[in-house]
């Protein structure tokens, strides 16, 4: 339920066995409160009014974004992300398979009323297929050794390594372009050898990727775009 503090909207408050409070302005500009179950609505007053110039900045920074992200309609002519290009969606009758993407996305029309669900699993096969030839391909040329990749539901984490070797990639990541995706495969590849982003760590990952700044910084400025 939405509440309003000082003309401060929080959209959400969220209550689990957390430890400390934290505030999260989503990618639609509204804030969410983050709190352990006991925690009064006057503490979580107190904390949103003590950060209410970040989370004014914040907002305004999300709400001067352009493009604007609009969350996705599954109709004739609208556009979707693969390998930082947007292709047009074409609904058609009796498709052998139920997505399919070639000079557009080809969606059948039997599932349509599932149409964001297809898009997903089609984006983490997508993913899965796509991000294992990179971390396999890099790693190779690298000297350096995985265990497994998979594919997460993650929206804040573009990737994660864990220590026995396992990479996690967001399925959304396949909506970047693929130097974008190089650089996420590497800053993982990297974690395997240096677990913090250390001078180590990235002078590692410059040794690898040169450019990797600008990659870096375009995560940064467009991630928000890549979902659904």
């Amino acid at each position: 339920m939405a509440s309003n503090f000082m003309n401060i909207e929080i959209e959400k408050i969220v209550r689990t066995k957390r430890k400390t409070i934290a505030l999260q302005i989503t990618d639609d500009a509204t804030l969410i409160v983050r709190a352990p179950f006991n925690v009064s609505d006057k503490k979580i007053m107190g904390v949103v009014l003590k950060h209410k110039k970040w989370i004014e900045k914040k907002k305004q920074y999300i709400e001067d974004r352009d493009p604007k992200f609009s969350p996705k309609e599954f109709v004739n002519g609208e556009g979707f992300l693969c390998l930082g290009r947007y292709y047009k969606l074409k609904i058609v009758e009796d498709n052998e398979i139920p997505l399919r993407l070639d000079d557009g996305f080809y969606l059948s029309r039997n599932v349509l009323s599932n149409a964001r669900e297809v898009f997903i699993q089609w984006y983490k096969n997508m993913t899965h297929e796509k991000i294992s030839d990179r971390v396999e391909w890099y790693a190779r040329k690298n000297g350096l050794k995985y265990n497994k990749v998979s594919i997460t539901n993650a929206m804040k984490r573009w990737g994660s390594a864990s220590s026995s070797g396992n990479l996690n990639f967001s399925w959304r990541i396949i909506m970047a372009p693929l130097s974008v995706i190089d650089y996420v495969v590497i800053h993982e590849l990297v974690h395997l050898r240096v677990k913090n982003h250390t001078k180590e760590f990235w002078n590692m990952v410059k040794t690898l990727m040169p450019n990797y700044k600008k990659h870096k910084d375009w995560l940064k400025k467009n991630g928000y775009l890549l979902r659904l």
